[in-house]
This record gives structure tokens, C-alpha cells and sequence, in this order.
């Protein structure tokens, strides 16, 4: 298989208002990094919403540097200490996180903490499928079929031995994320968008059990947190943005997950959202998805519908947060601009998933 370059993962100018203080990122990663040599260059990934994320290039050398952005921030996020400390719980035992090589929070470096790790080279999918043949239906199930996969073994993961017992309280998870989502949105809510009561109304009334089996989850699995193998773009090197991730429900994890996950039977408003080409030829369903977890994992997911609903109402509140910033001020990036027309969406799809069996 080529290479499909067009859809490597390239680092761009840092975005205004966004810059580092090289030098003193310089002097901070070659004292710490003893291997380091040449001269330091950063450019930035323009893709996150959330946590900024920088290409460091020392000599021939490439980092990834991650810090949080520039504005109003929801309390409990962007927390790079936890990050930087999951990160390292899991390299030893889950192949396909970054290796984590440095934290850092000394205010003479930068205004907030900060942490570097080892970059991933290969293909994240964005919103259109790379070009090539390769990139067939066949192609695409497999591919489903590999990033229910990587969920699932992270869901097996044993989080007492690994060293994460610590990072969440499974007891009462459900309940709290329920209330706690539901407290960021009141607390992030503009003027011109829904206010999403009744689905909260509705939420906190039909609320399942915890589950019996909770599991260390990613909270923000997705195409465009994965990396893929640039010669075999159907296998998974690695995943990133592990700043939500925390010992939980795993249904809730896959209902946030398929949140994203626009197929092909989808309304054409709803498709406006898209961010992931889901809904190529030969991509799975949500209902075929959620099937296929429940064969790899042994689990029988009842009334996934409200894990769904959850799922849009949680991807709401986050594109809330970000729209927030915009409409303050407290950033320009222009990708912000039309997220609060996608919070409306995703209130007109959760209120059809109330109530019924959709999803």
C-alpha cells in the first residue's frame, strides 16, 4: 500500500495569540532531554478543540508538546499533570499511547503546566477518507472492526495493577457524571443556544445502574484520536488525547464515543456535525458497532439508548466550552465560530433519542 501522505498529520505556523517562548522551551527541554542537540523549531497542530498541541523539532529530533489553551477553562480540565501521569501508567502495559518524556510547571518556562512526549507518525482520519484505492468498504469494516478492538482490550485492562485505581471512584460514576455535565452546560450556556434542560431533565431520570464491571476509559475514543500505520492504514499505532480519561462506566465510553459517529442513514442536518468520515461505504452502524463490542467483550448492553443520548449531550456541553471562548473573545480561532450551531444539533438529536430505542 502508498503511503496516502495527504492525510499524515502535518504541524503548521502556531495560530496567533497561541505562541511558546522558544527559548526558554529550548533551554527547559535540552537541560531535562540530555540527548538533545541543534536548534529548536515549534510549529502546531491546528486540528484539537481542546488541549493545544505543538510539533517540537530539535535538530532532527520530533516532540509533541501539550499544554492547555488560552482562556476560560472548565475546572477539573486540561489537568497535564494527570495527563502526563496516565500516559506513563499505561506505556508499559497498552502498546499504543505515546511514550511520555517530560512534565513541567515552573512558571519561568511557561504560564501553565506542561507536559512533552515522543511523537506518532502516521495517518489520522480527519473528515474525508484519504485518497486511494485502498481505502475501500473492505478496508473500512476492518478498520471498525480494529477500533472496537483497541477499545475493548483497553476496557480488559487490569487499572488496580496498573497503577490507576486512584484516577476515579466507580461507585455512584454514572450519577455524578449526570449532574457534573450537566453543571458545566448550565455554567458555559450562551445566549443562542438551547438551554438542553428537558434532556438533562431527562437524563437524571432514567439514570442505569453502575456498571458491575468498571473499566479504566478513554472518555473521547474517536477516528481522529487515533493514528493509523501509514503502510497498513487498517491497523491502530496509537492513541491520543487522554486528558478525560478516568476508571468508569465502559458503556458510558463507547455511548460518548458513538456520539461522533454519523452514518449513512443519518439525517442530512445531523450530518452538517460530522467531523470523521463514518458514514463512508462500508463503515459500520452504531448498532453493528455496539454488537460487535458486546462479542469481544462478553457484555449483553441494554437500553444503549440512554448511554447514546448521554453521549450527544456530553459532546454538546464540550463543543459549549470551546464556543464559549469564542464568543468572549478568549480565542480566535475561526473553527469556533459555527460550534454553537452544532450544539443546536445535537440538542434536536438527543431529544429523539429520548424515550425510544434509537441510537
Amino acid at each position: 500500500m502508498s503511503t496516502p501522505t495527504n492525510k499524515m498529520d502535518q504541524a503548521r505556523a502556531v495560530r496567533q495569540g497561541e505562541s511558546l517562548d522558544v527559548d526558554a522551551v529550548a533551554t527547559y527541554l535540552k537541560a531535562t532531554l540530555k540527548e538533545l542537540d541543534g536548534p529548536v523549531s515549534i510549529r502546531q497542530f491546528h486540528s484539537g478543540y481542546s488541549n493545544l498541541t505543538y510539533l517540537i523539532s530539535v535538530g532532527a529530533r520530533e516532540l509533541v508538546l501539550r499544554r492547555p489553551p488560552f482562556g476560560k477553562k472548565a475546572r477539573s480540565a486540561h489537568d497535564m499533570n494527570r495527563e502526563y501521569c496516565i500516559l506513563s501508567a499505561l506505556a508499559p502495559v497498552f502498546p499504543y499511547v505515546p511514550s511520555p518524556l517530560a512534565y513541567c510547571d515552573e512558571p519561568a518556562v511557561m504560564d501553565v503546566p506542561f507536559y512533552v512526549m515522543e511523537r506518532l507518525s502516521g495517518v489520522i482520519l480527519r473528515k474525508t477518507l484519504p485518497e486511494g484505492p485502498q481505502f475501500d468498504a473492505v478496508w473500512a469494516d476492518r478498520l471498525c472492526r480494529r477500533w472496537v478492538d483497541v477499545l475493548a482490550e483497553l476496557h480488559r485492562l487490569d487499572y488496580q495493577k496498573c497503577g490507576l485505581a486512584e484516577l476515579g471512584n466507580p461507585e455512584g460514576y454514572v450519577n455524578r457524571q449526570v449532574q457534573g455535565w450537566s453543571a458545566r452546560y448550565r455554567d458555559a450556556r450562551t445566549d443562542d443556544v438551547p438551554d438542553f434542560e428537558a434532556v438533562m431533565a431527562w437524563l437524571a431520570a432514567n439514570m442505569p445502574s453502575d456498571h458491575p464491571k468498571p473499566a479504566l476509559i478513554h472518555n473521547d475514543y474517536k477516528f481522529d484520536n487515533v493514528i493509523l500505520d501509514p503502510i497498513e492504514p487498517d491497523r491502530i499505532i496509537g492513541v491520543l488525547d487522554w486528558e478525560m480519561a478516568t476508571v468508569g462506566d465502559p458503556l458510558m465510553d463507547l455511548g460518548a464515543s458513538l456520539a461522533y459517529w454519523i452514518e449513512s442513514g443519518d439525517s442530512e442536518e445531523f450530518k452538517l456535525v460530522a467531523t470523521m468520515p463514518t458514514d463512508a461505504p462500508g463503515m459500520m452502524t452504531r448498532r453493528q458497532i455496539v454488537a460487535y463490542y458486546e462479542e469481544k467483550t462478553g457484555t449483553t448492553v441494554k437500553n444503549f439508548s440512554w448511554y447514546y443520548c448521554f453521549g450527544l449531550f456530553r459532546l454538546a456541553v464540550i463543543a459549549q466550552q470551546i464556543y464559549y471562548r469564542f464568543y468572549h473573545g478568549q480565542t480566535t480561532d475561526p473553527r469556533f465560530e459555527m460550534l454553537g450551531l452544532g450544539v443546536g444539533v445535537l440538542e434536536k438529536a438527543a431529544s429523539r433519542v429520548m424515550g425510544s430505542s434509537e441510537y
